[in-house]
């Protein structure tokens, strides 16, 4: 049962990556922390109203807190959805008004509603009127031309004119011409004193800053002048640095340590094998999980290899988890004999 509220859990968010991320890389990431907001990958309207939706919005219990992050225009459609994903149980529903990929653009929705915030809180009134779970926006302070000192205040205030508290600001604008959605998220410069302006000219609405945040450290300065931090290719890239969220950010509990957090997610691997998921689609997520220490280039090349192989199990992961041991037993023993001689 989840007992914070909604401002605590979003202290810290894990964003989706489209493309990237899915159900089991939630289930990773919430072995390495209880406390982080988890959102799905951006799901339009349309696929869950005429999809699969039995695929598309699975998830497991264990990833509570989880929200179901949208993609649309159509208030109905929107409204719809939004009733779907509450009834399928998930802890909050988001709109995404930040991305800039063209078939994004071609569907009116992401990063393009910057340009019409009218239409955007008629979406997030229609939401918010047919569930009784948080609604909230995830956007951009702008796009192409647009002053982000008055995109993003537009779009906020008329989304908070019709009750919307919570808001995810990618702080960066977004070029919905001439670049790419990977350049998208590096070349536009971030300015986060707009994002923290938002908040102290805002201050009861729940601001999230997200946009090149790489690391908790980070994260904790950002804090000082804004209620969360959401993290996207940080988390991915370098899972290992959610064992340390419930510790740093939330004072709860110990740090989690990459093989504890193996160690919890290998009993989803056995379910989701006996289910008959391959098992490279779960260990992608796992590739980054012990950046930076002794090891690290064998637990991904044993992963990398033998994990698409016909067959492959938990053995695999056993073997790239006994590999990155003997590593670090190995660099430790240099230390101790070094002191030794010393």
């Amino acid at each position: 049962m989840v007992t914070t509220t909604i401002n605590q859990i979003h202290r810290l968010s894990v964003a989706p990556m489209m493309d990237w991320t899915d159900r089991h890389c939630r289930v990773l990431h919430r072995a390495l922390t209880s406390r982080a907001m988890l959102y799905t990958e951006m799901l339009t309207t349309g696929a869950i109203l005429h999809g699969d939706r039995a695929r598309l919005l699975a998830f497991d219990p264990v990833e509570h807190p989880v929200a179901l992050q949208l993609g649309g225009s159509d208030p109905a459609d929107l409204a719809a959805a939004a009733r779907i994903g509450e009834a399928q149980g998930y802890d909050e529903i988001n709109l995404n008004v930040g991305c800039p990929s063209d078939r994004v653009q071609s569907g009116r929705f992401g990063a393009c509603l910057m340009l019409e915030p009218e239409l955007v809180a008629r979406g997030m009134a229609a939401m918010a009127a047919a569930v009784t779970v948080p609604v909230t926006v995830k956007c951009r302070i702008g796009v192409d031309d647009q002053d982000p000192h008055e995109s993003l205040f537009a779009l906020v205030d008329a989304c908070a004119a019709v009750g919307v508290r919570h808001f995810v600001v990618h702080a960066r604008k977004a070029h919905l011409k001439g670049l790419s959605p990977k350049e998208n998220r590096d070349v536009p410069p971030l300015d986060y004193p707009l994002v923290y302006r938002l908040k102290r000219e805002r201050p009861g609405l729940t601001i999230v800053i997200n946009g090149g945040i790489a690391s908790l450290k980070a994260a904790q300065a950002h804090l000082a002048h804004v209620d969360g931090v959401m993290l996207g290719r940080a988390a991915y890239h370098t899972p290992g640095l959610l064992g340390e969220v419930d510790a740093r950010l939330f004072g709860e509990a110990e740090t989690l340590s990459a093989a504890q957090a193996v160690s919890r997610y290998r009993p989803y691997i056995a379910r989701e094998l006996a289910a008959g998921t391959h098992l490279a689609a779960m260990t992608r997520h796992m590739l980054g999980l012990f950046h930076g220490t002794p090891g690290a280039r064998t637990w991904r090349r044993i992963l990398t290899v033998e994990s698409v192989k016909p067959g492959a199990g938990l053995e695999v992961v056993d073997a790239a988890l006994a590999a990155v041991s003997g590593a670090q037993s190995q660099r430790l023993a240099g230390r101790v004999e070094a002191g030794e001689a010393a």
